[in-house]
């Protein structure tokens, strides 16, 4: 399957709070690096909520950590608020805010003194912020004696997102926020992103989930340091241009063989309680449910099925 890809250099504007251009970054010895990067380029808009969507590995903390200037990119640049990362960070690091993958609080102080903390390294008070954070801290207010290391998953993530709120930034960079958290937590989480952009925020979210890319603006889908594609969720759906098929029986791994076996398919891969079947063309599906019918696969069914962003990133996987 062939979807285009973004192989043009970014036009900077005005308009563009976060730019990205060709940025690389290695690791580890000349001879055998792990390319972190591999020229990622993308521009984020004003007030844009933008997801950066890719598994584990794919080289999301690395750009983010270049966009907060904590890491030196090894090419290419990047701008925030327009200013350069390397050349300007000072200024950068007051008007961003970061919440790294890792719950980086201080645990043995408590909730009130977490947040006092970090309002006063930025030359501010609580008090002078409430409003921003009002809505997200008074979830947590009850607990505010409590030691950062005892509180729940949730309620770690509500103070980090607090901290990093305290000083009014106009850019916020969170790294996978919603790892580790349960689903009443993530769809909270996701809630207060939707309130801050509300205010004129503008965000940037990593996540290797994919059900949540249809949540943001903008999405960039990454793999190995390489920026696949970026449009909205839905443009990057409609791009797809296959059918899709879902299948399930009552052994699973036999099908899923019998699938890989099937020639009028693509590609084919297990999807939660189904395998996703790609298949070449529309006129494959009546095939595809003859072959089926003639393996030893009981308890078949099989549908066709809308993709998601889940396959459209396997299919530029290909």
């Amino acid at each position: 399957m062939q979807i285009n890809r973004p192989n043009n250099p970014v036009k900077i504007t005005a308009m563009h709070t976060v730019v990205a251009d060709k940025l690389v970054k290695n690791y580890g010895a000349k001879k055998t690096p792990v390319n972190a990067l591999q020229g990622a380029s993308f521009e984020v808009g004003e007030g844009e909520l933008f997801g950066i969507i890719g598994p584990d590995g794919a080289g999301k903390t690395s750009l983010f950590r270049i966009l907060t200037t904590l890491l030196l990119p090894d090419g290419g640049s990047a701008t925030v608020n327009g200013r350069d990362v390397v050349k300007e960070y000072k200024a950068i690091r007051n008007q961003v805010g970061y919440m790294p993958g890792k719950f980086s609080l201080y645990q043995d102080l408590t909730v009130q003194e977490n947040l006092h903390f970090f309002a006063t390294i930025f030359n501010t008070s609580i008090e002078e912020n409430y409003d921003l954070i009002k809505d997200i801290y008074s979830q947590i207010a009850p607990f505010k004696d409590r030691r950062a290391g005892k509180l729940s998953g949730g309620m770690k993530q509500k103070l980090a997102l607090s901290c990093a709120l305290i000083h009014r930034p106009t850019v916020l960079f969170l790294d996978e926020p919603t790892t580790g958290v349960d689903a009443v937590s993530r769809k909270e989480f996701w809630e207060m992103l939707k309130n801050l952009k509300r205010q004129g925020i503008t965000i940037l979210v990593s996540t290797p989930y994919m059900d949540e890319a249809a949540l943001c603006d903008r999405v960039a889908l990454i793999q190995l340091g390489n920026i696949m594609r970026i449009d909205t969720p839905r443009g990057i759906i409609q791009q797809f241009g296959k059918p899709l098929m879902a299948v399930k029986a009552a052994d699973m791994m036999q099908l899923l063989n019998d699938l890989r076996s099937f020639p009028g398919k693509e590609d084919c891969y297990p999807f939660g309680e189904y395998h996703h079947v790609v298949l070449k063309t529309a006129q494959e599906q009546q095939a595809l449910e003859s072959y089926l019918q003639h393996t030893t696969n009981r308890q078949l069914e099989i549908k066709e099925v809308t993709p998601d962003v889940e396959d459209c990133f396997m299919a530029l996987m290909k």
